[in-house]
């Protein structure tokens, strides 16, 4: 059974581990901007306290996380074995639960995956960048969603 909760300080490094293998797995081409120290300092000392982060757990295994922020899923990422066993769905659904019925994301374009998902979820790509606005430089698309459109 999948127990979804708050991330606590001591998620920290299972949450790391999370984002990090699936980053890779997901785009293991593009350039690496941060290493692997600097994305679990980053994680424990920005992503935990200052976002509203939840973790699914699997018998104590840390299986996804997703980060908060008013309006906006910072973060959300699954660990690559746990992919399309609704660990996502179930996290999004918290998102919008807890957001003023609008949320926003931004997603690299060459995710067809994650891009099935969240139009899947309700979501509308409303931008497409050239990724000058990301560290990775690479082309991304953000997604909105409203309640009332989800509702018709």
């Amino acid at each position: 059974m999948i127990e979804l909760r708050r991330a606590t300080a001591g998620d920290a490094p299972a949450v790391a581990d999370v984002f990090l293998a699936s980053f890779k797995a997901t785009y293991p081409s593009f350039r690496v901007v941060h290493s692997d120290d600097d994305v679990r300092g980053w994680i424990a000392d920005t992503v935990i306290p200052d976002t509203d982060c939840w973790v699914a757990v699997d018998s104590g295994r840390v299986v996804g996380m997703m980060g908060l922020t008013p309006g906006w899923v910072d973060h959300l990422y699954v660990a690559p074995d746990r992919l399309g066993q609704g660990i996502g769905r179930r996290l999004l659904d918290i998102a919008k639960r807890r957001s003023h019925g609008r949320l926003q994301l931004w997603t690299f374009q060459v995710n067809d995956r994650a891009r099935r998902f969240y139009e899947r979820n309700g979501f509308e790509a409303v931008e497409l960048t050239k990724g000058s606005g990301n560290e990775e430089l690479e082309p991304d698309v953000r997604f909105a969603w409203h309640a009332s459109a989800a509702a018709q």
